[in-house]
C-alpha cells in the first residue's frame, strides 16, 4: 500500500493511528475529517494532522447532506434501534466512507483506514460501505492489528511521540460528536451498575437542575419532514441545533441503554440527542393522527427492520432503498403539528393537528354529540369473536 486515506476525528485512536500506519506501511497517509455538526475546529484539525505525520489533510461540510440524505429517512421511518437508540453514530458512518471512497479516487489511492475497534459496530458499517462503494480498495483496520490492549497504553504511546490528545487516565471517555446525537462510552460507564457521571455528558443539563417552568413547542411537519418550529419556518440544520438547545436546556435526551452489538456482546452505551428524542416523538405522535390503524401497526415492523438495516451497516443495500420506497409512501398525509412539553427531562406530547387527521371528534365524544352507532357493535363483536366462540365450544365438549 502506497497511500491510504484515514478517518480522522482527532480523537486518541486515530491520532496515533497516523504514526502507527507509517511506521508499519511506509505508506502516505491522507486524514479526512467530516464536519457532521461536531464543532471541530478544522484549522487545528489539520495542524494536528499534518505534524503527526498526514501528508494531506481534507475537511468537508457535510451537514446539509447528512441531515437531507440520512438522518431525515430514519425519521420517517421511525428507526430507533431497540426501541431506543436514534442511531447518530450508526447514520454518519456510511456517509463518511461515500467521501473517502470519492478522495480516494480522486488522489488514487490504493486503501482506506478507520479507527474502528475489533469488537464494535463502527468497523462493519464502514467497511461494508466500502465494500459496497470500492471493492477494488484495500481495508485497514489498525485498531484490529496493533499491539495496544488499553486507552491506557494508546495514551502512552501518545506521549512517547508526543501526539497531543485531549483524553485522560482520570476521564478516559470515548465520544463520538454530531448533530444528531453524542455518544460516549468508556470508564466508569463500561460498569453497567454505575450511576453515569455528570462530566461525561456533554450538552443536556442535569433534569435536576434543569428549569422549574416547562417550555412548549410546536413542531410543523411537512410529509414527515419537520419544516418550522413555533409558526416560523427554518432550514433543517437551524431547526435541529434550535432543539438541541432547547431540549439540551431541559435535560432531555439522555439514553442509558444496555444495547446488543452487532458483533454479539452486550454493551453499556449512554446517548445524549435531543433534537433526535424531541422530532422522533412529535412524528410518531403525528402518526398516530393521520395513519390508518393497520399500515401503523405495519409500520411499526419496518421500522424495527430499518433500525436494524441502518445499525448494522447495510445502508447502501437493495434492501434499505426498498424500504425507503415503502417508508415515503406512508409519509404522504404525515404533515402538521405536534405541541411539545419540556420539563425535567422529559420530552411530552400535548397537542397535535393535521388538516389529514383520522380523527373525528363526533365519533370518539361520549357528549350528546356521539355520531357513533353503537348498536352496530354487537353485529361486530359477533363476527369478530365467531373463532374464539367456537373454540370454547370445542374445549366445552372435550372436558
Amino acid at each position: 500500500m502506497k497511500k491510504i486515506v484515514l478517518a480522522y476525528s482527532g480523537g486518541l485512536d486515530t491520532s496515533i493511528i497516523i504514526k502507527w500506519l507509517q511506521k508499519k506501511y511506509d505508506a502516505e497517509i491522507i486524514a479526512f475529517t467530516a464536519d457532521i455538526g461536531q464543532k471541530e475546529n478544522p484549522a487545528a484539525l489539520e495542524e494536528k494532522a499534518i505534524k503527526t505525520g498526514a501528508k494531506k489533510f481534507y475537511f468537508k461540510d457535510l451537514k446539509d447532506e447528512f441531515i437531507n440524505d440520512y438522518i431525515f429517512p430514519s425519521l420517517k421511518a421511525s428507526a430507533l434501534y431497540e426501541g431506543k437508540y436514534p442511531m447518530a453514530t450508526s447514520l454518519s458512518r456510511p456517509l463518511i466512507a461515500k467521501n473517502m471512497v470519492d478522495i480516494a479516487r480522486k488522489e488514487n489511492a490504493d486503501a482506506l483506514a478507520h479507527g474502528c475497534t475489533g469488537k464494535g459496530n463502527d468497523q462493519v458499517r464502514f467497511e461494508l460501505a466500502f465494500k459496497s462503494l470500492a471493492p477494488d480498495l484495500k481495508i485497514v483496520a489498525p485498531v484490529r492489528e496493533w499491539e495496544f490492549r488499553s486507552r491506557e497504553e494508546e495514551i502512552e504511546y501518545a506521549k512517547k511521540y508526543k501526539i497531543p490528545v485531549d483524553v485522560t487516565k482520570k476521564r478516559p471517555y470515548s465520544i463520538d460528536w454530531n448533530l444528531w446525537g453524542i455518544s460516549i462510552e468508556c470508564g466508569v460507564l463500561e460498569d453497567p451498575w454505575q450511576n453515569p457521571p455528570e462530566d461525561a455528558y456533554q450538552i443536556t443539563r442535569n433534569p435536576a437542575e434543569a428549569p422549574s417552568e416547562p417550555d412548549y413547542i410546536e413542531i410543523e411537519f411537512n410529509q414527515g419532514i419537520p419544516v418550522g418550529i413555533n409558526g416560523k419556518n427554518m432550514s433543517s440544520l437551524k431547526l435541529i441545533t434550535l432543539l438541541n438547545d432547547i431540549g439540551g436546556k431541559h435535560g432531555v435526551g439522555r439514553i442509558d441503554m444496555v444495547e446488543n452489538r452487532l458483533v454479539g456482546i452486550k454493551s453499556r452505551e449512554i446517548y445524549e440527542a435531543p433534537a433526535a428524542v424531541i422530532l422522533h416523538s412529535a412524528h410518531l405522535e403525528l402518526e398516530k393522527l393521520v395513519i390508518e390503524r393497520e399500515l401503523y401497526h405495519f409500520k411499526n415492523i419496518i421500522s424495527q427492520k430499518y433500525a436494524e438495516l441502518v445499525y448494522y451497516g447495510y445502508w447502501f443495500s437493495d434492501f434499505r432503498r426498498c424500504l425507503d420506497n415503502f417508508v415515503n409512501a406512508t409519509q404522504k398525509y404525515v404533515s402538521g403539528v405536534v405541541k411539545m412539553k419540556l420539563f425535567k427531562g422529559q420530552c411530552i406530547p400535548v397537542g397535535r393537528k393535521s388538516e389529514c387527521s383520522l380523527y373525528d371528534e363526533n365519533l370518539s365524544t361520549y357528549t350528546s354529540k356521539d355520531a357513533f352507532d353503537h348498536r352496530a357493535s354487537k353485529g361486530f363483536i359477533d363476527i369478530f369473536g365467531l373463532p374464539l366462540l367456537l373454540e370454547g365450544k370445542r374445549m366445552r365438549k372435550s372436558r
